[in-house]
């Protein structure tokens, strides 16, 4: 029988510019839960926030809370009701915990959109939800998803954010034969590409010429640089995906629409009001379309990645052990040398 341990390695964030690298307790499982050893976890965009800035997007950060989201590991303990996963497993984590929260409404076919949804390592609520960013964590058994035989943990750790590039790109509608502009090139931008494998031309544009590098090897067959406005101005895409995080990037996905066009927004903007060039949205007759997390499409992307038809080898570019977290956090903020980074547990 695993014995099961009382503290565990973690990434902590304990305040804005505060990151730890520090023992944290392996709470006692209740029966629906297992015992995971994470073995990788990707650095998303989110966690950077909340270091560098003490909140991601409406989630403001209140209390120290473990970070990470982007795991997969092993079952070191299965759950005692038998639910979930065998001990040994090799696993795949589904972030995501609907609710009903407030009772607001919401489509019944949209979980992600749930007004009680809680997300591990996440600060919308309060007391917040611990992330995954540990040696040893305890998590609900239906959150696991045991990995296809051949599909690497390394490779794997790429699900979840993968997933919310699918979600995005099916946000969009049919994109076979359409010409698409993707306004920001880093993980989740360089993901995107990855799944517009139906796109008759993808264009890819960002501030850096390395996220363009990771752009073209996943499938972009133009890249332009964000000071270029003209040449965005000219792609006229039919569909637009922004995962920038920044106004700027907003405009230029406007701009870089075609009359009549869709704009998929991605990338989490700083809480409050931002400036968008709306009347060229309603000139345009744009189609405005936000895209937030996923719900069920972790499986069709787990078996894209086992039969090799999503590529995303080109977009992991640095690696680092747990204890070295606090270099690793530091890569993954320079987005001109880097694109995901992971951590391994």
């Amino acid at each position: 029988m695993n014995t099961i341990p009382a503290s565990t390695l973690g990434v902590v964030a304990h305040a804005k510019g505060d990151l730890r690298v520090e023992l944290v307790d392996v709470p006692k499982p209740a029966a629906h839960q297992a015992i995971v050893e994470i073995e990788f976890g990707g650095i998303c965009g989110s966690d950077l926030h909340y270091w560098l800035h003490g909140a991601a997007g409406e989630s403001i950060l209140r209390e120290p809370m473990l970070l990470g989201h982007e795991v997969v590991g092993r079952v070191l303990v299965a759950a005692a009701d038998g639910s979930g996963p065998r001990a040994g497993t090799a696993v795949a984590v589904h972030p995501a915990t609907p609710g009903p929260g407030d009772g607001s409404r919401y489509p019944a076919d949209r979980p992600n959109l749930s007004p009680g949804c809680t997300y591990l390592g996440s600060a919308a609520r309060f007391p917040h939800t611990d992330g995954a960013f540990a040696r040893d964590v305890v998590l609900d058994s239906r959150m696991l998803r045991a990995l296809p035989a051949g599909l690497s943990l390394r490779a794997a750790a790429l699900l979840e954010p993968a997933s919310v590039a699918w979600h995005a790109v099916a946000r969009a509608g049919d994109v076979t034969g359409k010409r698409a502009l993707v306004i920001g090139c880093g993980p989740i931008g360089a993901l995107i590409i990855a799944a517009l494998a139906r796109a008759a031309e993808i264009v890819a544009v960002d501030l850096h010429e390395k996220p363009l590098e990771i752009a073209r090897a996943v499938g972009a067959a133009r890249a332009i640089l964000a000071a270029a406005a003209d040449a965005i101005a000219a792609v006229d895409a039919d569909v637009v995906f922004d995962s920038s995080g920044s106004s700027s990037g907003l405009a230029s996905a406007f701009r870089g629409a075609t009359r009549g066009g869709r704009v998929v927004m991605i990338g989490l903007l700083p809480s409050g009001e931002q400036p968008a060039l709306i009347s060229l949205a309603i000139a345009r007759e744009l189609e405005l379309f936000g895209s937030f997390r996923f719900n069920d499409e972790i499986d069709d992307v787990m078996g894209a990645l086992a039969d090799g038809s999503l590529r995303v080898e080109p977009i992991i570019t640095h690696e680092f052990g747990v204890a070295d977290a606090l270099e690793a956090f530091e890569t993954a903020r320079d987005a001109s040398r880097s694109g995901k980074v992971i951590l391994r547990f």
